[in-house]
């Protein structure tokens, strides 16, 4: 039996670190904000296009309807999205940004800034990669 590779040698590893650094980066201005990492990444899906439903933003950021209902909920406890359901199927629960979500878009419009500022890559060169990881995310997700 080979011996595993060590950690700084296993891509998954590598993402997942990257992944939990870029988190960490960009806690201190979601706590200001009053939210959480997943709860911007359902208003970001809603800020590329307003009025999803709960199934459509899980299917934009790959998760359950089931983990976005709870994100769902406290975003608009907090005042930042309503939830009202379909006229059409009431299974379907439409969801809208207030004034509220949509202010906080200008004020998360630092988060990309600050991770560049703390990165040593050039913007040509962070897209490049972007790309890559895509292609591997998609072709996980087909494969």
């Amino acid at each position: 039996m080979a011996a595993a590779l060590p950690l700084d040698q296993q891509l998954c590893f590598s993402l997942y670190a990257a992944s939990m650094a870029i988190s960490r980066t960009y806690k201190p201005m979601l706590d200001d904000m009053g939210i959480t990492y997943p709860q911007y990444l359902v208003l970001h899906a809603l800020w590329e296009e307003d009025g999803r439903t709960v199934g459509q933003i899980a299917d934009r950021l790959a998760l359950e309807s089931s983990t976005i209902t709870p994100l769902v909920k406290r975003l608009e406890a907090a005042g930042h999205l309503t939830r009202t359901r379909s006229a059409q199927d009431e299974r379907r629960v439409e969801v809208r940004l207030t004034d509220s979500g949509r202010a906080l878009r200008e004020q998360c419009g630092c988060l990309a800034e600050t991770l560049m500022d703390r990165l040593s890559m050039q913007p040509a060169d962070l897209a490049a990669l972007n790309g890559q990881v895509q292609h591997l995310w998609q072709a996980l997700r087909t494969g």
